[in-house]
């Protein structure tokens, strides 16, 4: 299962790194069903799957401080027995993906209040996060206009539109990714999600930067929505990913490169906020 997990994990590009998260510490689930003489014995092979799992995706911050909670929380508990091992393996998965599962909900719930009625918006590639927002402000009776990016190569912006075509009180326009400075004269806000900010720098999908850069220079807030889990201030470097060149070209490069990274560095000083589940914080 965890070997399976690790291959599921590095295709699960157009999924939310909650998701991944969940998936990833899900699997240590495995470790329960096997057989082992000692403590020393289990404590070692949790921690060395716990890094097969954290190497599936180093850029991920929610995949690895989740399960890295877990394998640090059984290792400095330095339990007695096996069963007991075992036994805190559980609790403290049960308790980091329940984390991890409300700290979107609360990261949206605490977004509502910034999102204004009738507001035209611009959001880039997909986020769980932004989705469950906008949907709890559609109940709340707000109505939206936005523009959505497609976030190429892999076009993960249409996932995004058709979402937020079945929000009654949302009129979602997908535009292409360099169309961003045609349209943000028009909008009233930007909202992003994350894949971590380190220190000063949000890492988020490719095309967050320039997106960002020009919202500022036209004095367009950017709001960034995730969960807290994903700002990291120590023991995660994080790793940028560079995907295939097919998925930017198809037919065979010749006489030169294609580059395709995933993800960009954004400085936070070009952003107006970052709403989590501890709340909002203001640059």
């Amino acid at each position: 299962m965890i070997d399976e997990t690790v291959e599921e994990i590095q295709e699960m590009q157009t999924h939310s790194s909650s998701v991944v998260a969940v998936r990833a510490t899900r699997a240590l689930e495995e470790l329960l069903e096997r057989e082992f003489a000692t403590v020393e014995e289990y404590v070692r092979d949790l921690e060395r799957n716990g890094s097969v799992l954290r190497r599936a995706n180093p850029s991920h911050a929610s995949l690895q401080n989740a399960v890295r909670a877990v394998v640090e929380a059984v290792a400095e508990a330095d339990p007695d027995t096996v069963e007991e091992a075992k036994e805190l393996t559980q609790q403290r998965i049960d308790t980091v993906i329940s984390r991890v599962e409300s700290a979107k909900q609360r990261a949206a719930e605490n977004a509502v209040d910034y999102l204004e009625d009738g507001a035209t918006l611009l959001t880039h590639d997909y986020s769980s996060t932004i989705i469950e927002a906008l949907e709890q402000a559609v109940d709340a009776g707000k109505t939206f206009d936005v523009y959505v990016t497609e976030a190429r190569p892999r076009y993960i912006g249409r996932k995004t539109t058709r979402t937020l075509a079945g929000l009654d009180g949302v009129e979602p326009t997908l535009i292409t990714d360099s169309a961003h400075g045609h349209y943000l004269p028009e909008c009233d806000q930007v909202i992003v999600g994350m894949d971590c900010i380190v220190d000063d720098t949000l890492y988020n999908r490719v095309g967050t930067f320039p997106i960002a850069a020009t919202a500022a220079h036209l004095e367009v807030p950017v709001t960034v929505l995730g969960a807290a889990s994903k700002i990291v201030t120590e023991g995660f470097v994080f790793e940028n990913e560079y995907r295939p060149g097919s998925e930017v070209m198809p037919e065979p490069a010749e006489g030169f490169a294609v580059a395709n990274p995933n993800y960009d560095a954004t400085p936070v000083e070009l952003l107006e906020s970052v709403i989590t589940d501890d709340g909002r914080e203001t640059f």
